[in-house]
């Protein structure tokens, strides 16, 4: 038994020392982002902005408000909605009156295309909007004046067929909104960097920016092939990178909120979110194993019974990880909370280590309240 205990212990040490790699890999990553200039294009093309809503949160006015005050020569804003009584319509009037100028329309969507409620409305606004070039985002995203000018120009380009960009949340009171904004800055994020170094690019988009044309879409079969699907955003960037075009990661970084979870609300919201990555990308999904280093280190202590050997594993990977935070959280994303709440790092590493376990036992999700059977990408109604 003793040999067993040992063997484990060995293996922890291994897996902390691979974390600290990766968290060196993820700081390399950070400052080769923060290396690179901005691509020029010879023009910005005209924008229909799309949002597909439901319901109101304490962040829609600022986030709506922003993308009126955005510096870009001609825009519009669509805002999707399945109910014409939805309180977001009524937030929608109020802004307008706020910013005249802005083109801020209302679309209604009363179709149910499918179980991704989010693309099914986009699906119906999508031959509504004026111009060829469409930018996806989220209700909640609060943007810089410069973010549309920053992500536009990557079209420059003509082999671009999707620009996204990297985000940062802002987290409520409780610890465990905390946790998952932590986690978005320190680990999340160091991921798409890691992926956009070693791919050469990325292959995918986060749903805080999806930029885009109608040409790009019709040739995955447009909106309406994603409406089954949790991870429309991976799924569209994915596809279209398929389809031949480039996916661009633009120098703007947009911020968005996490909700004041309950225990219970953060571990479905991480399990959901576990499970449609290891759904989608299972062989890159195991491989996080190495991305859970701290936690890897404490086990290794407690097995080890404190040796040194042990110790020191610990201790590069604690130093490994804090510095990759600050890299990538702190001056890639530009979040102040890192700095508030980086003792909160080892919680978050030994939770997603557990998040990490538990998405491998079921395939069960629940979003928006419903519980959902994830096949292939597809919901299913259990």
């Amino acid at each position: 038994m003793q040999i067993v205990v040992q063997v484990c212990a060995a293996v922890c040490a291994l897996l902390a020392l691979a974390g600290a790699a990766y968290y060196t890999l993820c700081a390399w990553a950070g400052v080769r982002f923060l290396g690179h200039g901005p691509e020029v294009a010879s023009s910005s093309p005209p924008v229909s902005i799309m949002k597909s809503l439901k319901g109101v949160d304490p962040n829609m006015r600022a986030a709506f408000r922003s993308h009126c005050r955005l510096e870009y020569p001609e825009y519009e804003v669509l805002f999707g909605v399945t109910d014409l009584g939805d309180a977001a319509v009524a937030l929608v009037n109020e802004v307008q009156q706020e910013f005249p100028q802005a083109k801020l329309r209302v679309i209604h969507c009363p179709l149910v295309l499918g179980s991704n409620g989010k693309i099914s409305n986009l699906a119906q606004m999508l031959p509504l909007a004026r111009y060829e070039h469409v930018l996806i985002n989220d209700s909640d995203i609060l943007v810089e004046p410069d973010f549309l000018s920053r992500v536009m120009r990557a079209f420059g380009n003509a082999d671009v067929g999707v620009v996204t960009t990297l985000y940062r949340a802002v987290a409520g009171s409780r610890v465990w909104s905390k946790l998952e904004a932590l986690g978005i800055s320190t680990d999340f994020m160091g991921g798409v960097l890691v992926a956009r170094q070693m791919e050469s690019g990325i292959r995918f988009a986060l749903g805080a920016t999806m930029a885009t044309t109608k040409a790009a879409l019709a040739k995955i079969g447009g909106l309406e092939s994603l409406v089954d699907l949790l991870g429309d955003d991976y799924e569209l960037g994915a596809r279209v990178s398929q389809a031949g075009y480039r996916v661009e990661l633009a120098d703007a970084v947009v911020e968005t909120a996490v909700a004041d979870y309950s225990w219970r609300e953060f571990w479905q919201h991480q399990l959901r979110w576990a499970r449609n990555i290891k759904d989608r990308r299972f062989a890159q999904y195991f491989g996080l194993i190495v991305t859970f280093g701290l936690a890897w280190g404490v086990l290794a202590v407690l097995l080890a019974r404190a040796a040194w050997w042990s110790w020191a594993a610990l201790g590069l990977v604690l130093v490994a990880r804090v510095v990759a935070a600050f890299v990538v959280g702190g001056k890639v994303l530009r979040d102040p909370q890192v700095a508030r709440d980086w003792w909160l790092v080892p919680l978050r590493d030994v939770v997603g280590l557990a998040v990490w376990v538990a998405s491998f036992f079921g395939d069960t999700v629940v979003w928006r309240g419903e519980r959902f059977r994830l096949r292939d990408g597809k919901l299913e109604p259990r």
